[in-house]
C-alpha cells in the first residue's frame, strides 16, 4: 500500500491499525481487489447514504456480531464511521478479535461524499436530498420518516413582512414541501429593515413575488404557492382547507382573529405571533389538539388604536425576527409530533432585558368561539374600522 495514504495509530504493532485514505479505498475498490467494507454507524447516519458494498454493524455491536457477517480474517477489512474517529476504536477490537489487516477509512463517510464519490441509498430521497438534508436526519427525534414528512406538508405563512420573512426562510430551507405565501401589499423600501426575505431591487413588487424568488433560490425544491390577495371571510376557508397548520404573520388584530377562527373551524393549529417596538409573544392556538384558541385569552378584537403602529412608534427589526424564527421552530415540532410545544402556553419576550417568559393559556369554557356554547358558529370579519393596528 502507499506509505501516504496509511498511517500507525497504536504504539504495539499487534494493535496496529492502519488508516486507509478515501483516495486509495476508491482506487482498491475500482481495481476489484477483495476486501470487506465495515460500516459502523447508527440507522440514521446510513440512511444519509453509504458506499456500495458495506456491510452494517453498530460499533457497541461488533464484538458478537463481527465474526457471524465477515468470517475470514485474513482478507483485509476497511472499517468506516462518520468522520474516521470512531472507526479506529473498532478497528483495534478487530485486531484483538484476530483479524490480520485492519484499516480506517481516514476522514469517514462524510469524507468520501464530499469528494463526490459514489454513494448509495435506500431512501425515497435522492441524492441532492439526501445531503440537503443530512443534518437533520442525523437528529434520531427527525431521521429520515421525520425528513419525509417534512418534505410531504403543507405551511400556510399569513404576511410576509417582519414574522412571515424569517419563518418562510427557514421553512423552506428545512424542506417543507409546500409553502403557502398570503399578503396583498408590496414592498416598501421601510420594510427592508426587517423583512428580510425582501430585497431593496424588489421595492414596488408585490410582496409574495418577492418571497417566493426568495425561497427558490434557497431551495428551488419547495412548491411555493402565492396569493397576492386580502385574507377576507370569503377566501379564507377554501385557502385553510388546502394546509395543515398555518402560519400568523400578520400584522392587524381582525387578520388575527380572522386567521384564529378559520384555524379553529378547519381544525388545524394556528402559530400566533406577535411584536411591538422590543417585545415579541408566541403561543400555538389549537382546539381540537387540547388547547385555547385566540378567543379564549381575548374574546373580543381589541378597539382600534389600542396601540399604535409601527411607522408611529417604531419597532426593533430583530425582534420579529426572533419571533418568526420561534415560529417556524414551533411549526417543524408539531408537523414531526417532536418535544413541547407552546400549545396551552404564552411566551413572552422583552429584547431590551431579555426577560422571557411563558404563562398558561387554558381553555375557557365560556370562549364564544371554541367554549361550552360557542356564540360564533361561521366566520366572521372583525371590521378593519373598530380595531385595525397596521404594522408597517
Amino acid at each position: 500500500m502507499d506509505q501516504n495514504s496509511q498511517r500507525s495509530v497504536a504504539d504495539k504493532p499487534s494493535n496496529t491499525v492502519k488508516e486507509i485514505s478515501i483516495h486509495e479505498l476508491r482506487k482498491r475498490i475500482q481495481n476489484g481487489e477483495r476486501l470487506f467494507l465495515l460500516d459502523i454507524r447508527e440507522k440514521r447516519e446510513i440512511d444519509t447514504g453509504y458506499i456500495k458494498g458495506a456491510i452494517f454493524l453498530e460499533l457497541e455491536k461488533i464484538r458478537e456480531g463481527v465474526e457471524e457477517k465477515i468470517k475470514e480474517k485474513d482478507v483485509p477489512v476497511v472499517i468506516y464511521c462518520g468522520f474516521g474517529i470512531k472507526s479506529l476504536d473498532a478497528g483495534r477490537i478487530l485486531k484483538e478479535m484476530g483479524y490480520k489487516d485492519v484499516y480506517s477509512l481516514r476522514e469517514g463517510f462524510e469524507g468520501w461524499r464530499a469528494h463526490g464519490y459514489e454513494i448509495e441509498s435506500d431512501s425515497r430521497l435522492s441524492s441532492e436530498e439526501l445531503i440537503r438534508y443530512s443534518r437533520h436526519i442525523l437528529l434520531k427525534e427527525i431521521g429520515l420518516e421525520g425528513q419525509l414528512k417534512l418534505l410531504n406538508s403543507r405551511v400556510l405563512i399569513v404576511g410576509c413582512g417582519g414574522l412571515g420573512s424569517p419563518s418562510a426562510l427557514y421553512l423552506a430551507a428545512a424542506g417543507i414541501g409546500t409553502i403557502g405565501l398570503i399578503d396583498n401589499d408590496c414592498v416598501d423600501i421601510s420594510n427592508l429593515q426587517r423583512q428580510i426575505i425582501h430585497r431593496t431591487e424588489d421595492v414596488g413588487k408585490p410582496k409574495v413575488e418577492s418571497a417566493k424568488r426568495t425561497i427558490e433560490m434557497l431551495n428551488p425544491k419547495v412548491n411555493v404557492v402565492t396569493y397576492n390577495e386580502r385574507l377576507t371571510k370569503d377566501n379564507v376557508l377554501s385557502i385553510f382547507r388546502e394546509y395543515d397548520l398555518v402560519i400568523d404573520g400578520s400584522d392587524n388584530f381582525p387578520t388575527k382573529f380572522l386567521v384564529n377562527d378559520a384555524c379553529f373551524f378547519t381544525g388545524i393549529p394556528d402559530v400566533f405571533g406577535g411584536v411591538f417596538q422590543f417585545e415579541g409573544q408566541l403561543s400555538v392556538f389549537y382546539p381540537r389538539g387540547g388547547g385555547p384558541c385566540l378567543r379564549c385569552l381575548f374574546p373580543l378584537c381589541p378597539p382600534r388604536n389600542v396601540v399604535p403602529s409601527c411607522s408611529e412608534v417604531g419597532i426593533l427589526g430583530v425582534v420579529p425576527g426572533l419571533i418568526g424564527i420561534f415560529q417556524a421552530l414551533e411549526a417543524i415540532k408539531l408537523l414531526l409530533g417532536i418535544g413541547e410545544t407552546l400549545l396551552g402556553k404564552f411566551f413572552t419576550l422583552d429584547a431590551l432585558t431579555m426577560n422571557v417568559s411563558t404563562y398558561k393559556a387554558q381553555r375557557n369554557p365560556a370562549c364564544p368561539l371554541c367554549g361550552k356554547n360557542p356564540e360564533i358558529r361561521e366566520i366572521i370579519e372583525e371590521s378593519p374600522q373598530v380595531c385595525e393596528i397596521n404594522e408597517r
